[in-house]
């Protein structure tokens, strides 16, 4: 006796995650159909959302991570999709922003005002923490030295402390902190960055994410106890969509600060004037060099008009370049991070390591700069 058959409809077929059998032939209109056991089995199936969680709670599985199940009776074999699944990289992206708003919600910081007393012969003091890389690993058994987060940060905090401290003989009114330019090694949960190159990395995106916002918060509350700060953003081709987020999660950490102002645009060049400067930063996988001082002409005109020392400083590079242009100097600067298997089999190292700072008089321009060395 042939068996009896229900056929679905569309809809009833998709609610149970089912792929068209017809489709999957080519054929023009869809077929659904089940046994007349099969119907049983499935309606069966179906509660508890189609015994996903029953079947999981027995083997002792995530129900997230089950794509897709097999339901096999005496009377059936019927494939069925997960409602409940998400991709690993969603899994990370969610936890990654409960884990952000909980402790932004468990702390808020309150920042008392801090009023400066005057200064006679003011400086700026433009600190610039380039290319950190972090989430970075080198193995000292290829390249000769190791490089991982516990030496990133660990390298990075000793460079700014010594760059405060090297500058120490100036009245420092004001210091420009340098954001971005690849504070993070990759953009990417599969380990790559923002244009999709494979790297050796330390730690998972959403950990190093959390490293680098506490990072910047450190060095930031380390500033802020010797003038005000003004943070401005580089966006950079490692981390161009993870670094902006960042930039915008520290501008919204410090917004109770009235000590501290941010320019965390998207846009690849900054400028900001001082006195009689006008200071330019860049990542400097963009704009050609030789481009850069007309460039800042056309973008910052009221700033040029208005100055007679100006400097761009970019980065990228991870070595030290500079050059005077018709009314602008060009400089690129050193990184603090290590070399990685990549920069060691094409020869691209032995720079110097270091952090650079930079001292401006007002009236006179840059008048020292300051490297701590690794």
């Amino acid at each position: 006796m042939a068996k009896k058959r229900r056929w679905l409809s569309d809809s009833e077929a998709e609610s149970f995650g089912f792929t068209p059998r017809g489709k999957e032939k080519g054929r023009t209109q869809a077929q659904y159909y089940l046994d007349e056991g099969e119907w049983v089995s499935v309606l069966d199936a179906r509660e508890g959302l189609r015994g996903v969680l029953d079947s999981c709670k027995e083997h002792g599985i995530e129900p997230e991570f089950v794509p897709d199940g097999w339901l096999k009776t005496k009377d059936s074999s019927i494939r069925f999709k997960n409602p409940l699944f998400k991709p690993p990289e969603l899994l990370d992206f969610e936890k990654l922003q409960s884990d952000l708003i909980k402790k932004l919600q468990n702390y808020s910081p309150s920042f008392p005002f801090l009023k400066r007393e005057p200064t006679t012969n003011p400086h700026l003091l433009v600190i610039d923490p380039a290319d950190i890389h972090l989430g970075k690993l080198c193995s000292s058994f290829e390249v000769g030295e190791p490089y991982d987060n516990q030496i990133t940060i660990k390298r990075v905090k000793e460079g700014v402390e010594g760059i405060l401290s090297k500058s120490a003989s100036f009245s420092t009114d004001k210091i420009l902190f340098v954001g971005g330019n690849d504070i993070l090694h990759i953009d990417s949960p599969k380990r790559q960055t923002t244009s999709g190159t494979p790297q050796d990395t330390d730690g998972m995106w959403h950990t190093n994410f959390l490293l680098a916002k506490q990072l910047y918060v450190d060095l930031l509350e380390m500033c802020l106890s010797v003038a005000d700060v003004h943070f401005t953003f580089n966006p950079s081709n490692h981390d161009y969509t993870h670094g902006f987020f960042l930039a915008q999660v520290i501008e919204t950490y410090f917004r109770n600060s009235k000590n501290i102002t941010f320019d965390c645009s998207i846009a690849h060049r900054k400028g900001f004037m001082y006195g009689n400067n006008l200071i330019g930063t860049t990542h400097g996988d963009g704009a050609k060099s030789q481009d850069l001082p007309l460039l800042m002409a056309q973008e910052f005109s009221k700033e040029w008009a208005e100055t007679k020392h100006r400097y761009v400083y970019t980065h990228h590079v991870h070595h030290k370049t500079s050059k005077d242009y018709i009314g602008v100097t060009v400089e690129s600067l050193r990184s603090p991070s290590g070399t990685d298997s990549w920069h060691h089999r094409n020869g691209y190292e032995h720079a110097p390591k270091a952090v650079e700072g930079f001292i401006h008089c007002k009236t006179n321009g840059q008048v020292a700069r300051i490297t701590h060395l690794f």
